[in-house]
């Protein structure tokens, strides 16, 4: 089960690549499925409303950011990790950007 700000690596597909996602789903044990809402995190940066800065972190290799326009759903024996977690004012900068995507 995964918690909201957990980071995991995800094999999308495209061409074998790993990708690190944050979770952004709530912590639900009765859930009716077994998926998690997932940010993407990438090093390209558009300077939109839509990215958020991450800070350094172990897990971050680069300067990095949350691409909220990027949310989609994993099924959870698809995640690999966790591998960190991102908690705090930068997370709620996520929540924020969703938001806006989704003119909450």
């Amino acid at each position: 089960m995964t918690k909201p700000g957990e980071v995991y690596k995800v094999d999308l597909g495209y061409g074998g690549k790993i990708r690190m996602m944050v979770v952004v789903s709530r912590y639900d044990m009765d859930a009716p499925r077994s998926l998690s809402l997932c940010v993407p995190i990438t090093s390209a940066y558009r300077d939109s409303d839509y990215e958020v800065p991450l800070k350094s972190a172990p897990f971050l290799r680069t300067k990095s950011y949350a691409n909220v326009q990027g949310l989609q759903a994993v099924q959870d024996h698809e995640l690999i990790g966790p591998i960190g977690s991102i908690y705090g004012s930068v997370f709620e900068d996520i929540k924020t950007a969703l938001k806006f995507a989704m003119e909450l």
